[in-house]
């Protein structure tokens, strides 16, 4: 997987997260497929539910105000 600067942001009232990639801020997401389908649009193609999923492990995607888990306050 090509390394591109991820950064999904804490949830904002309604449960969506800002998501950047590299310079690019590129939507809200509601749902890790959501975030998904970013990765997917700026060429991170082979990107699963389950990548994204485990990317606190890994460390690819930086999560502030919570990991994947975390949609609502």
């Amino acid at each position: 997987m090509t390394f591109v600067p991820v950064i999904v942001y804490p949830p904002a009232e309604d449960g969506g997260r800002r998501v950047r990639v590299g310079d690019d801020f590129v939507g809200m997401a509601y749902t890790m497929l959501d975030i998904v389908e970013f990765l997917r649009r700026a060429g991170l193609e082979d990107v699963e539910v389950d990548d994204v999923a485990t990317s606190p492990l890994s460390g690819w995607i930086e999560w502030r105000g919570g990991g994947p888990e975390a949609w609502a306050y």
